[in-house]
């Protein structure tokens, strides 16, 4: 899967996934945060992009957070991370062991 199709401004957009830093839900809308341009508010839930991003880059981390783990730039404590666009986002203690396979895909590379 190259790219994600999401309704914007009531236009078809497609999303290249390798951009997408991170998705972060509020209520039915999401905002997506991408490497470039700024964020995007879409009418989709969290669950629909982790049903369609690839699991082997895209872990849910928090009730209101799905990250790309390609742009976690450094592990700070043991459940808050630093992204490559400067942002912090924190794993919540219900989503531990999601957040520690993450950290081992990471280091395995």
């Amino acid at each position: 899967m190259d790219h994600i199709s999401v309704l914007y401004n009531s236009k078809r957009v497609l999303i290249p996934v390798n951009e997408i830093i991170r998705v972060e839900a509020s209520n039915n809308y999401s905002k997506i945060y991408c490497s470039v341009g700024r964020p995007l508010v879409v009418a989709k839930v969290l669950q629909w992009f982790e049903l369609n991003l690839p699991e082997d880059a895209f872990y849910r981390i928090h009730q209101t957070h799905i990250i790309n783990r390609f742009f976690v730039k450094e592990v700070q404590c043991k459940n808050r991370l630093q992204l490559t666009n400067g942002e912090y986002v924190q794993a919540s203690r219900r989503k531990q062991t999601v957040f520690k396979m993450m950290l081992q895909k990471i280091a395995a590379e």
